[in-house]
């Protein structure tokens, strides 16, 4: 067995950079208890002062990005226009937790006063969102910045108040120690807790790391089967601890009789489709549609093209998944883009299949193909597509084009797709997913597995933080966020009435 992890360019399938060893047992154990130590030090910085510290890794990974975005293309072959947006997505995000902490609503400060004259009587009592520990953050393939070494999950993490170790995805472990090398200098000289970040490399160190006593929680961003087996890690722990994973989604599409009219129509999903070699966790896979669009669809697959994918793994799965849909007697294949002369080099496809063979076959054919494949499934009526849509797995999520004439029926769609859809989009494509206040990443299982919780946006700080309530203490001893003068000046409720006081 290898003791270090390669990684690979795509276009050429030849190494790419030095070999990175993998991390020991023995020093997953050092980083993790160093993190351990860094809490009681970091969970008591100010919220204010986390923010600087977080504004000052955005501003050195934005300093560096020249050769962050020119490591990353060199090992996921994704371009460098595409990886330096999302080099600026990731320090944007820890900006964004910047203002989070200063905004400071995030703790949900609340306050009752005492009340004897009620049963049962009521103390004193303040309730507040305090940090959990140490939080263990598996890095994506697809996104090398943004969910990974310095991304979404361990920008959350920190701005709570919690230190990480993350473990490094496999596809890309340069750019993952580049990362972290400016992470690391960057949190030093901002003055945060030695330990505070830390990093290791290799799937058995990521199994170390989740059954760790210092990890308190773990995000990850992957497949569902190496999700899946790390959650029962976790769940199996003699103390389990939360597991917040973002999994597979299919994120059906209905387009609707008039929508399905649009000129725009069949440009705007091919063009979704193939975003990123079709390596997005919001990749539109299934499209129910009138049959008289599958041409016009069609076409615009024909007239794209692929791409290398990140990973041979991936590009072998995609092939392989998509050859034995083709195989089968489920599915027409409707067409097929061009593939590029490069070594993980894919091909856009298309499928169809009427709406009655995709009910009778429903778990077979909502498999996700991870790539540029779709599967459009062929209606008469949208009333033939209630029953179906109710029995969808779980998605991120759930998206209708429908024209003016088709407002009733969207309306009816949207009140289905809402039970096992996380975030529900009108006339627009899944691809994209912005980072805001108003953000929801997630859904039921198989997409997480935990539809309370977001991975992007404002609120996916509320993963790592839990609840405390102070009966009845002094008011000096209290959280700052807590004591009766609201010298943070934050929103917070008081007796049920929530501003800033």
């Amino acid at each position: 067995m290898s003791h270090v992890v390669q990684g690979y360019n795509p276009r050429t399938g030849e190494p790419f950079g030095e070999p990175v060893a993998k991390t020991p047992d023995s020093e997953v154990d050092r980083i993790a208890s160093a993190a351990a130590v860094a809490f009681s030090a970091w969970s008591v910085v100010p919220a204010a002062d986390r923010a600087v510290v977080l504004e000052k890794v955005a501003d050195a990974l934005d300093a560096e990005s020249s050769l962050l975005v020119e490591t990353a293309d060199g090992e996921t072959a994704l371009g460098v226009p595409r990886l330096t947006t999302e080099l600026k997505r990731t320090t944007n995000q820890l900006r964004l937790f910047a203002e989070v902490l200063r905004e400071g609503s995030y703790v949900e400060a609340t306050l009752d006063s005492a009340n004897p004259d009620i049963i049962p009587p009521r103390p004193v009592l303040r309730r507040v969102l305090r940090p959990l520990g140490t939080v263990a953050v598996f890095s994506a393939s697809n996104f090398p910045f943004a969910f990974s070494v310095a991304g979404g999950d361990t920008a959350s993490a920190l701005a709570s108040g919690c230190p990480v170790v993350v473990k490094a995805h496999s596809a890309h472990p340069s750019t993952s120690r580049e990362t972290a090398r400016v992470v690391v200098d960057a949190l030093r000289d901002a003055g945060a807790p030695e330990g505070v970040f830390g990093i290791v490399y290799g799937t058995e160190a990521g199994v170390a790391l989740v059954k760790h006593p210092a990890v308190r929680a773990v995000g990850f961003t992957g497949s569902t089967g190496g999700g899946r087996a790390l959650f029962d890690l976790a769940q199996g722990r003699p103390d389990p601890i939360p597991f917040y994973g973002e999994l597979g989604s299919v994120n059906p599409t209905v387009i609707l009789p008039g929508a399905a009219q649009r000129e725009d129509i069949a440009a705007g999903f091919a063009q979704s489709l193939t975003m990123g070699v079709g390596q997005f966790c919001t990749n539109p896979g299934l499209v129910f549609a009138p049959a008289e669009l599958v041409p016009a669809l069609g076409e615009a697959v024909a007239a794209s093209s692929g791409g290398a994918m990140l990973n041979e793994r991936m590009c072998d799965s995609y092939k392989a998944g998509t050859d034995a849909l083709a195989a089968s007697d489920l599915v027409t294949v409707v067409s097929t883009g061009a593939r590029p002369d490069e070594a993980w080099a894919v091909a856009p496809l298309l499928f169809s299949t009427p709406v009655k063979t995709f009910e009778e076959n429903l778990e077979k054919l909502t498999e996700e193909h991870f790539g540029p494949a779709a599967l459009i499934v062929t209606y008469s009526s949208p009333s033939e597509l209630h029953s179906v849509l109710a029995k969808l797995p779980g998605t991120l999520t759930g998206t209708v084009h429908a024209a003016d004439s088709d407002h009733a029926e969207a309306g009816a769609i949207a009140e289905i797709l809402r039970h096992v859809a996380g975030r529900l989009i009108f006339n627009a494509w899944p691809t994209g997913v912005a980072v805001a206040w108003g953000q929801h990443h997630g859904g039921p299982w198989p997409a997480t597995t935990n539809p309370l919780h977001t991975s992007v946006g404002a609120t996916s700080i509320r993963r790592w933080i839990a609840p405390v309530t102070y009966q009845s203490w002094p008011d000096a001893l209290l959280p700052a966020e807590l004591q009766d003068a609201n010298p943070l000046g934050i929103p917070r409720r008081v007796d049920g009435v929530l501003g800033v006081h």
